[in-house]
Order: structure tokens, then sequence, then C-alpha cells
């Protein structure tokens, strides 16, 4: 059984699709870039910026099931310039976990208008 998880605190979907699902004891979320949760318009115009809003946008989805970064496990990240923005978006995502971090895949994707968008797979069942 799954059950969807939706905030008006994230990024509100812009297709068919859910911000989030419960699935047992895990929480997945759907991949979220930095869009004001508002006006739905990209909030930063570096990679920064752009992961700063999109880790709030998975963080409010967290929240509204009573999760922390602390309950992320794994964490899928597409970058529009993996060589050039790595670093300053390695910098940003870091400070939003401690040890032990979650495993994670990062590649370059083409994606539509931004520069980063981040999934996530937490578990609840502590």
């Amino acid at each position: 059984m799954k059950r969807e998880i939706r905030t008006s605190e994230g990024a509100p979907p812009v297709g068919a699709y859910s911000q989030g699902l419960v699935v047992g004891d895990f929480l997945y979320t759907s991949g979220m870039g930095p869009l004001d949760p508002e006006t739905g318009e990209v909030v930063g115009a570096d990679v920064a910026a752009q992961t700063h809003r999109t880790m709030r946008n998975l963080g409010a989805v967290l929240a509204a099931e009573g999760l922390t970064f602390d309950d992320v496990v794994k964490a899928t990240v597409h970058l529009q310039n993996l060589k050039e923005d790595f670093a300053a978006y390695n910098e940003v995502y870091k400070s939003y976990f401690n040890a032990p971090y979650p495993v994670r895949t990062t590649v370059g994707s083409d994606l539509k208008d931004i520069l980063v968008e981040i999934d996530f797979v937490a578990y609840k069942g502590r």
C-alpha cells in the first residue's frame, strides 16, 4: 500500500507525479528542483543557490512525514553541468547532513531550465 505526501511548503508538481510516496517504512520523493513553492518559478542563478532551494523543497516533504535529513538513506542527483558545478553543489548538499551521509549517485543530465534535481529515499522505521 502506498500513501501520497503533499505539502505546500515544497515545490509543486509540474506534471503527473506526487511530491512523495510512503511505502512501508520508506518515503520516496520525486525529483525536485529549485522551484519556489509559492510561485513555481526557478530560484537562483547558480548551482549553489539552486541546490539550497532544492534541499529546502525536499526538506519540506520530509517534514510533512515527520522526518529530517538524518532519515535520508539514498539520494540521486542530476547536475546540468557535472564537471563545472560538482564542487559548489557538493558544499551545499553536505551542509544539510550529518555523518554517516546517505548513499548517493550523482550524474550529469540534460535538465530543463534548471541546474540541479535531487530525489531521496528516507527510512522512517526508527
